[in-house]
């Protein structure tokens, strides 16, 4: 078993719009390791951010992204932060990786820097959204099949590009 389509980016992407639209289309089922991690813990993740710390989380995601990756079959979302790890990238060859681009600008209206994304939250969020993508960009590149810039489209332009190119 393995996921058809496994979508990822930074926060703001829409990985979790564009994953629940393409299952939709696709008549698949849909699923987000965050959504996993939450179950898992038994507490939001900005709790397991705030009391067990940021390394805790990490371990917490790569499980569940290996779990999936194993049980899943339709449209698996991914934590902005999966690609951290040098295991899950490993993980995601072979698979069809849809990376979902945003810039900046477009990251930051769309988060509205948002108190649930634990890794925003800070003095400048902007400056640290702005280093987020510097840094995980070349990750999403390395194990994306497929790039969306969605910066001007529509989540519904989005779903068909991801269908148009991975057809």
């Amino acid at each position: 078993m393995s996921p058809r389509f496994v979508v990822l980016g930074p926060p703001g992407a829409g990985k979790t719009t564009i994953g629940g639209l393409l299952a939709e289309r696709t008549g698949l089922a849909f699923r987000d390791t965050d959504e996993d991690v939450v179950v898992s813990a038994g507490k939001p993740i900005s709790d397991i951010f705030t009391t067990d710390g940021e390394p805790a989380f990490r371990a917490l995601e790569e499980q569940a992204v290996a779990e999936a990756l194993k049980t899943h079959d339709g449209v698996l979302a991914l934590g902005g932060g999966a690609v951290l790890s040098a295991t899950t990238r490993q993980r995601l060859a072979g698979h069809t990786v849809v990376f979902l681009n945003v810039g900046m600008a477009e990251g930051v209206r769309r988060t509205g820097l948002s108190a649930a994304r634990p890794l925003l939250a800070g003095v400048n969020p902007r400056a640290t959204f702005k280093a987020l993508l510097d840094a995980r960009l070349p990750l999403y590149r390395e194990v994306a099949t497929v790039e969306v810039a969605t910066d001007h489209l529509s989540p519904e332009q989005v779903v068909d590009t991801v269908l148009a190119r991975c057809g």
